[in-house]
């Protein structure tokens, strides 16, 4: 099946021949730095990509064997991270790029489900659900679990943003260093215990309403569906300490002698997209739009509890 090709719909083939040629070429690259396992799932993987490559070159009539700069250096910086952290790193990747897969084309297929390419993204998405999660749905034991993963980026991203509003608004309000590193130590302790008390608590309600679900199916004498989770401890333990991480970046260079937020701004900021990133590729979301809300989040901490500290020493009369 072929379209007419106009200015948008070669726009759409461009990225849609593109990122099938990455997940293509990524696939292969991973194949020869992985184990016998992550082997055969490549494998399967590889083959269903090169269908999807072809049909979609011949579907909008284009013929692009190479990546961009962009595609490019993103395919260099996975196979970098992948190389240091082996098959974990590898596992969380084909996760990734499936859920990215899978949601890029369904909202593609909601805008045009009634034209040829409506049909034509049909029978690839189906492809998408039944072989590509058959086959990433193999990797059952985990060396480290992607959900932990998850939770351990969003931890630093939110210790890392509370932290860096708080440290705006120390300077503003105590102006000296050795009272800003104090206040924000304690605010980042404070928080991290906080998180971690109600990591716990949410993983033990969640294990009671399960349990108390599987016995009522086992009463039933229905099928139940085994489902093992991390313990209730372990998890506020995580969370806990990953939110302590995230927020000892922005007290670094107030732990170094800075004098002003600035320092602070930079560092956390740079260290906040980074990890927004990060969160977006794992989560499936959209890149830009993680960064995007991140910058707002970031800019707000800062502004508020700025004027904040302003307002609280001018209105105590704290003179420093």
């Amino acid at each position: 099946m072929k379209m007419h090709i106009g200015t948008q719909d070669s726009r759409l083939g461009r990225t849609l021949i593109l990122d099938e040629l990455f997940d293509l070429l990524l696939y292969r690259k991973l194949w020869f730095i992985s184990d016998l396992e992550l082997k055969k799932t490549l494998a399967d993987l590889i083959s269903a990509e090169v269908g999807h490559f072809a049909f979609w070159q011949d579907f909008f009539q284009l013929n692009l064997p190479t990546l961009d700069v962009a595609r490019k250096l993103k395919f260099w910086l996975i196979v970098l991270v992948c190389r240091i952290f082996g098959a974990p790193a590898i596992d969380l990747v084909l996760e990734a790029i499936e859920v990215h897969g899978i949601r890029k084309y369904l909202d593609v297929w909601e805008q045009y489900r009634d034209e040829p390419l409506g049909s034509a993204l049909r029978g690839v998405l189906e492809d998408e659900f039944k072989h590509e999660d058959q086959v990433v749905s193999r990797l059952k034991e985990r060396i480290i679990s992607p959900d932990r993963v998850r939770n351990i980026f969003f931890g630093i991203n939110d210790g890392m943003v509370e932290i860096l509003g708080a440290v705006s608004g120390f300077f503003a309000s105590l102006g000296q260093n050795p009272l800003v590193l104090m206040a924000g130590l304690t605010t980042a302790v404070a928080g991290a215990l906080s998180m971690a008390a109600g990591a716990y608590a949410g993983m033990s309600s969640e294990y009671e309403v399960r349990k108390t679900q599987e016995e009522k199916l086992r009463f039933l004498g229905e099928k139940q569906t085994l489902y093992r989770s991390e313990s209730a401890f372990k998890s506020g333990v995580i969370v806990g300490v990953s939110y302590f991480i995230g927020s000892s970046f922005p007290l670094i260079p107030v732990l170094f002698g800075s004098r002003t937020p600035l320092p602070s701004v930079l560092t956390g900021g740079s260290m906040i997209l980074l990890v927004s990133v990060t969160v977006a590729f794992l989560s499936g979301m959209d890149v830009k739009k993680r960064v995007l809300i991140n910058l707002i989040l970031i800019a707000l901490a800062i502004g508020i509890t700025y004027l904040i500290g302003v307002s609280v020493r001018r209105l105590a009369g704290i003179q420093i």
